[in-house]
């Protein structure tokens, strides 16, 4: 029997290898529903390479461009925001959440409501509302599978393993575009130069947060929220080659690690076909042409965000809300050449400092206006600090 999939954010680099291994197995998949932000081109293409029954562009002035081009095809077509967490209720059996930033929650909620399997890309997510995500997935007897490469190798470590016998867990890093600049050079990185990385072909966004550290941090807290593992035992560790993915030591002292090459499709390909393993389109690694594997440890003062994401670790309640809506508003920031690289950690602690003092955020998040309003004031105060530094 087919598997009825969506995908959330099908025009992104995720989304995009999420296609590639459903084209590679035409038989065994029918797509419910396809959704991007803006690129309406991409998406009527895949909408109709798949046949997909429902296309959904989330900026209502790219709309008019999807309809032309999906006219006469029958393949279902909306906009908007709302529009988007509409497809996620659509039945399916397995969603893909890919959307960037806090966008992807509401319709992530939406998947989990329903009961399904929902293969987790969307970080921002378990940042912003950790115990909300994993409370809604119990609620309805959901299913979130760990797609990020970190996770979903923290993941296959831990299958037949018990989770109290855990002592720690290593998320490793490549150190991104900047990685190797003097620390006091980095300052002045353009947007260009932080948006090539060495290792992975990905994204603008994320490619920026991995040479800011940005996004190690949240996954040091997706870490936390996922697999409810105390802070003092998720470490991070520099591994240049972006070979082996995580470790996960046991209380013997022994030490799992999982090793693959740079390609998303793996960890996607792992949450696609769970629970079992099927022959994938990636690379096999030779480790005799490899050489060798180097690790270091990370420097905080390079990397300010992975000090920050401790901080909201301790703090909990809703302080990862606000971490995320600051890292956003400071990336956009950033690209728009408004602040510095290294001014994107300021904002982030300014932020964070001034939404200490909010009334009841130590408090976890218990619906999706709390969230949402939280990540609406934390936005102003970033602005506030962005405007400060101008």
């Amino acid at each position: 029997m087919k598997r009825r999939v969506s995908i959330l954010g099908a025009t992104g680099s995720i989304g995009q290898s999420t296609i590639d291994l459903i084209r590679s197995r035409p038989g065994d998949f029918d797509v419910v529903a396809l959704t991007a932000g803006r690129n309406a081109a991409q998406l009527a293409h895949d909408a109709k390479s798949l046949s997909a029954e429902l296309a959904v562009i989330s900026e209502p002035d790219a709309y008019g461009e999807l309809v032309d081009r999906l006219a006469g095809t029958g393949i279902e077509t909306a906009c908007g925001p709302e529009a988007v967490t509409e497809a996620a209720r659509r039945p399916a059996d397995w969603i893909m959440s890919a959307i960037v930033g806090a966008a992807g929650l509401p319709p992530g909620l939406a998947a989990l409501e329903q009961g399904t399997t929902l293969a987790l890309a969307n970080k921002e997510s378990l940042v912003t509302a950790g115990p909300l995500l994993m409370g809604t997935a119990r609620r309805f007897g959901a299913r979130i599978l760990p797609v990020d490469s970190e996770h979903s190798a923290v993941f296959q470590a831990l299958v037949g393993e018990p989770v109290d016998a855990v002592e720690r867990v290593i998320i490793t890093a490549s150190g991104g575009a900047l990685r190797d600049w003097p620390v006091e050079d980095l300052a002045r990185a353009t947007v260009a130069e932080a948006s090539a990385h060495p290792n992975w072909d990905m994204g603008q966004r994320i490619t920026i947060d991995s040479a800011s550290m940005f996004n190690k941090a949240l996954e040091l807290i997706e870490t936390k929220e996922f697999f409810g593992f105390a802070p003092d035992r998720i470490e991070t560790l520099v591994h240049p080659e972006s070979m082996i993915h995580a470790m996960v030591g046991f209380t013997d002292g022994a030490l799992m690690a999982h090793v693959g090459p740079p390609d998303m499709r793996h960890a996607i390909g792992y949450a696609l076909n769970w629970p079992d393993r099927v022959s994938l389109p990636v690379e096999r690694l030779d480790f005799a042409k490899l050489g060798q594997f180097t690790f270091r440890a990370p420097d905080e003062t390079r990397w300010p965000a992975l000090r920050l994401a401790r901080e909201v670790m301790q703090a909990g309640g809703k302080s990862g809300a606000v971490f995320n809506a600051a890292k956003e508003a400071a990336l956009d920031a950033f690209i728009a050449t408004r602040i510095g690289f290294m001014d994107m950690n300021a904002v982030v602690e300014t932020t964070l400092a001034k939404m200490s003092a909010l009334r009841g955020l130590e408090i976890s998040p218990v619906s999706l206006d709390e969230v949402l309003e939280t990540d609406r004031l934390a936005r102003i105060r970033a602005q506030e600090a962005i405007a400060a530094l101008g």
